[in-house]
This record gives structure tokens, sequence and C-alpha cells, in this order.
């Protein structure tokens, strides 16, 4: 019966939230798609300094080896993101000849500073890190059933709703590349699905998957940092208008105010 409604919360949690995250953003939100990257670095870097971060913390896990974990995971994506560029590059690599370098400019211009023949950088990092951001939330949804079955339900709703917005923030990412609408839905899509393979595989083995779920979090966190840092920021640093600049500031914001609010909203029902 626990096993049975584990399953369901994270598969709720998982998948429900990108489901949420899609219609919000392909639908009512459809219209602000430049500001959904502002909106997307917002939420990924709340997500991390605000809940992932602090939750792993309150472990007790030496900071000392938490920020070591945190560290490797920016290296490692920052690895990732390299071996997938040169990867790309090769394939890509006889077309570019330098007379190309004033094209790609204007062109760039022209897209709102996203080139569709560049899959976005950070395609990678983000679906790795929601792949193990989701197994650790499977965990936590498995052992708060295991603790309490109301618990569980709320633990399940939490996660949903923490995951909205930053799912939102994934979407925008893989929209950015070459993703088409379905694609990107269906890749974060099985990225949440991992959270029921997190709650199975923390069904079993709850008690000694509960210490490593810090280093979970901090991963996962990592890989958020990574991809608002070096994938969305950079995009957003333009030389704009005040009036744009301004906007950017208030979808940034609004990404990271989603975040806030959502956490001390669940954060109560606890």
């Amino acid at each position: 019966m626990t096993f049975l409604a584990i399953l369901v919360g994270t598969l709720v949690a998982g998948i429900g939230s990108v489901w949420l995250a899609a219609w919000l953003s392909f639908g009512i939100l459809s219209r602000y798609t430049q500001h959904m990257l502002s909106l997307a670095a917002g939420a990924l870097m709340a997500t991390s300094f605000l809940h992932l971060l602090p939750e792993a913390f309150e472990s007790e896990v030496g900071a000392q080896q938490l920020f070591l974990t945190l560290l490797m995971g920016l290296v490692f994506f920052f690895l990732l993101d390299k071996a997938e560029l040169w990867h790309h590059g090769h394939e890509h690599g006889h077309d570019h000849g330098p007379h190309d370098h004033h094209n790609h400019h204007g062109h760039e211009h022209a897209t709102h500073g996203v080139d569709p023949s560049e899959p976005s950088r950070g395609q990678w990092a983000i679906l790795a890190g929601d792949s193990v951001h989701c197994f650790g939330d499977g965990i936590l949804i498995a052992s708060a059933f295991m603790a309490d079955m109301r618990l569980g339900v709320i633990a399940s709703l939490a996660v949903l709703a923490h995951e909205v917005p930053h799912h939102m923030g994934d979407l925008a990412v893989l929209r950015q590349g070459s993703s088409s609408r379905r694609a990107a839905i269906v890749k974060v899509s099985m990225a949440g699905a991992i959270t029921a393979l997190g709650g199975a595989v923390g069904y079993v083995l709850v008690d000694a998957l509960q210490d490593l779920l810090p280093f979970f979090l901090v991963v996962a966190s990592s890989s958020f940092v990574y991809v608002a840092l070096a994938d969305l920021i950079p995009q957003l640093q333009k030389r704009l208008s005040a009036r744009e600049t301004a906007s950017q500031i208030f979808w940034l914001g609004a990404g990271m105010g989603m975040v806030v609010v959502i956490s001390a909203l669940a954060g109560h029902s606890h």
C-alpha cells in the first residue's frame, strides 16, 4: 500500500509538474518567450540557493564535504558542456568559414540573441541535473510516505509546486535550443519520471540513501547554478535599453519570487 502511494505520489509530482509548467509556458505565458530566459535563470538560482542547498546543509554532513561536492558538480557540468560543444563543433565544423562571422552576428540580432542553428549549451546539464534532482525528490517523497501517509501526500504536493517554476525554466532552456515544444516536454517529462524511480529505490533502500540525499541535492543544485550562470545569464548580458533591462530584472525577480512564495507556502503546510 505504501509502495503504491509512493509511486502515485512521485509520478504526480514528477510528471504532473512538467505538464503544468508546459501549460503555463506554452499557454498563458507563451507571448513572453524571451522573458522566460530571465524567469528561468531566477527560478533555477532560487531553487538552488533557497531550497536545495539549505536542505543539504541542514543534514549531518560537514559543510566542507558539501562545498567540495558543489565545486566538483560545477566542474563536471562545465566538462559535460565542453564535451557536447566539442562533439557539436566536430559535426558542423565544415560549415562555418571566416566569412560567416558577420552573417551570424546579424542573424543573432534578429532573433533575440538565440541562434536556432545552435542547440542550447545547457541542454544536457539541465537534463542531467533534473534527473539527479528528480531522483532525490523521489527519495524524499518515499521517506515522507514511510514516516506517515499524510506527510507523504504533503511532500508530493510540495515537490509538485516547487518543480513547476523550475520546469518552466527547463522548458525555456530546451525550447531555446533545437527542441520543438513536444520534444522539450517529452525530455523534461522523462527526467520527471525518474522521480518514480527514486521513489521505488528510496522505498527499498531508504535508510542507506537517506545519508546520500544531501549529496544528491548539492549535485542537482550545481547543475542549476551552472546553467543559470553559464548559459542563461550570458544571453541576458547584452546592451539593452533601460526599459528592456528593467523588464529583464523584473522577470529575473519574478522567477526567484515564484520559488520563494511556493517554498513559503509548502513550508507552512509541513
